[in-house]
């Protein structure tokens, strides 16, 4: 990263009900909390260059972290990560922030794949859009694996305020640099919720 280049960083905890076995996430978060199978994705954030991932369609980040699942244990080390903002998808009314990371447990490769979907649905939904994420656990190295589980990891308020408390804007030299690279992606953020809930859903 070069000394002009303003990025941002934050970390984020979700977790919820997960289970061995089940291959939707919503059948996976109800199995696992009726049997005390939780997960908890420790996850941190790095977008290197601001500017570049705005512009970019597809608003790519780097995503590092920990994993703690029941089954398997805790702090479980990622491997590799993907992040994407506000991705587009084949249909014009959804898009997608995706959490995806790869670790290693027992001497085998896994691969969580998840996704907050933000679908053009009356702004009430907002909230649950925008927390929500649907995972699916993979063996092998990436997603096109075998799914070995499944479930609905969750971001509270309690942990909504501890992620604004960690978010930082690497490469920012003065309290100047930092506050204008958060207001830049804050106005990111607003403006991608403002055009899918309030611009294109009628009344």
């Amino acid at each position: 990263m070069s000394a002009q280049t303003i990025g941002i960083s934050f970390r984020e905890v979700m977790s919820g009900g997960f289970a061995l076995g089940a291959i939707d996430p919503a059948d996976g978060e109800k199995r696992g909390r009726a049997e005390g199978s939780e997960m908890t994705l420790h996850a941190a954030i790095d977008i290197q260059d601001l500017d570049r991932f705005i512009a970019e369609a597809d608003h790519p980040g780097g995503l590092t972290g920990t994993l703690d699942f029941t089954p398997f244990g805790d702090g479980l080390a990622s491997t590799s990560g993907i992040f994407n903002l506000f991705s587009p998808t084949g249909d014009p009314k959804l898009k997608l922030m995706v959490y995806e990371m790869g670790f290693q447990h027992g001497g085998k490769s896994y691969y969580l794949a998840g996704q907050k979907d933000v679908r053009q649905d009356p702004i009430f939904d907002l909230w649950k859009a925008t927390t929500t994420l649907y995972s699916k656990l993979h063996e092998g190295t990436d997603k096109s694996g075998p799914v070995v589980g499944a479930g609905i990891l969750t971001l509270g308020v309690k942990q909504l305020i501890q992620l604004m408390s960690t978010m930082k804007a690497p490469g920012a030299t003065s309290f100047t640099e930092t506050s204008e690279a958060m207001a830049k992606f804050g106005t990111f953020f607003l403006g991608e919720l403002w055009d899918t809930y309030v611009r294109h859903v009628k009344p």
